[in-house]
């Protein structure tokens, strides 16, 4: 991560009310996610600074009858080592991991996955990101996978990106309707401290 970052964020993370009290209340942790199709790899998932994101994504999980009351978790969270694919560094390191995953595809005569838009949706952003799931995962093993003694890189706490989606803001726009940054945290020790937000207001999709 690159050092003229800031450490400590704020994020927000959707979910079940139930499950928000007892992560609050300390009884639990929050989820890791670990779906083939995550945008940023295995890890406990956060929209960074915006908590009405993360109402809008556990009011949709309400909708499709995931959950039944939406709730929405805030947290202070220690970037520490940080894959952040907004630094040029890092984004070299991703597209090396990526070459990388796809030889060694190729040598195991494997197919190589593809970014998908959800099944009906042809013409929708690609929100299942197979493809990147795979290389974020690959560059992990080959991190994790470095003899202590002789670590060139250390293995990343939580992995930042910024994403466009949703069509334009209006027309004529280069902002789109519900760009965002994610944050998946992959070591609870990141997790400082989480907290009830105020009620934020609820939007259509996630």
């Amino acid at each position: 991560m690159s050092r003229l970052a800031t450490s400590f964020v704020l994020g927000y993370h959707g979910c079940e009310r139930g499950i928000a009290n007892r992560a609050v209340a300390g009884e639990i942790d929050l989820l890791q996610s670990n779906k083939d199709f995550d945008w940023l790899g295995p890890g406990a998932y956060f929209w960074e600074s915006d908590p009405v994101r993360a109402r809008e994504w556990a009011d949709w999980k309400v909708r499709r009858g995931d959950y039944r009351v939406a709730g929405v978790v805030g947290a202070v969270i220690d970037l520490r080592n940080c894959l952040d694919l907004i630094s040029r560094e890092d984004l070299e390191l991703v597209r090396d991991a990526h070459n990388s995953f796809v030889t060694m595809q190729q040598l195991s005569g494997l197919p190589v996955p593809e970014n998908r838009s959800a099944p009906g949706q042809p013409n929708a952003d690609r929100v299942l990101r197979f493809l990147d799931c795979a290389v974020i995962k690959h560059l992990h093993s080959i991190i994790d996978g470095q003899p202590a003694d002789g670590r060139q890189i250390e293995p990343f706490d939580t992995v930042r990106g910024m994403f466009t989606e949703g069509g334009r803001l209006y027309p004529g726009s280069a902002f789109q309707r519900k760009s965002h940054v994610q944050i998946a945290v992959r070591n609870n020790a990141c997790i400082l401290g989480l907290f009830l937000p105020r009620q934020t207001s609820t939007g259509d999709a996630p």
